[in-house]
């Protein structure tokens, strides 16, 4: 069969290495993981071999199903076993981080998927307790692959002026910056469409941030 469908075979790669199949899809190679590594809850798209996929998670994860996702709706499945595991969330964009011995803060709906070798702690923006579900980040430190989602290509800003960004924009950010939440009057409310408040996470310090192109997915009206 002749196709140009067939441009985008299954890409090879390194045991235990997470490498993008295409700018939309993570593979992940378990051999060489250590047994295991963490993704979100629902976004295995396809896999190859004796794959395992723990919802209820166990030992060092339970930490994220006591501390919930509330506010971002997220939770982790624990993958194990052998073989090849594909990856993605809502053909959003897909980015890799390798952290060296180093510390990043990102966005809970930003997390898709992440090695075993990386600590993590989660905490809520400061200020941020005045929203409706709060705003949770999950800090990751160590050396291993982290994998990130952007709905719309993000941009890097550096940051060395105080940088106030959406808080729905907001993928992921040095953890030398202070984080506090900004409040402002919604545009519509000023030009005669609606009322209410918007919400900036606000940055200082030295370090970057990355902000996607959008404030996250339109929300499906299920009426």
């Amino acid at each position: 069969m002749r196709s140009s469908l067939m441009q985008n075979a299954e890409r090879s790669t390194e045991p235990g290495s997470f490498v993008l199949q295409n700018e939309r899809m993570l593979k992940v190679d378990l051999a060489g993981t250590g047994g295991f590594f963490y993704a979100k809850q629902g976004s295995m798209v396809a896999y190859q071999g004796d794959v395992d996929f723990n919802y209820q998670g166990s030992g060092g994860v339970a930490k994220m199903f006591k501390k919930a996702f509330t506010g971002e709706g997220m939770s982790l499945m624990k993958v194990s076993g052998s073989g090849d595991v594909f990856l993605a969330q809502d053909a959003d964009e897909i980015f890799i981080i390798h952290l060296e011995g180093e510390s990043v803060t990102v966005s809970g709906s930003a997390i898709l998927a992440f090695e075993s070798t990386l600590t993590w702690d989660i905490n809520r923006v400061e200020g941020a307790s005045m929203l409706s579900g709060g705003l949770f980040n999950t800090t990751f430190t160590g050396t291993g692959a982290l994998a990130v989602t952007a709905y719309g290509t993000p941009v890097v800003l550096q940051v060395d002026v105080p940088t106030y960004v959406d808080m729905q924009a907001a993928v992921l950010w040095s953890t030398s910056l202070q984080s506090t939440v900004r409040k402002t009057a919604k545009i519509g409310a000023v030009i005669g469409r609606g009322s209410g408040e918007a919400y900036q996470l606000g940055l200082v310090g030295q370090g970057f941030v990355v902000v996607q192109a959008s404030e996250g997915h339109p929300v499906v009206n299920q009426g």
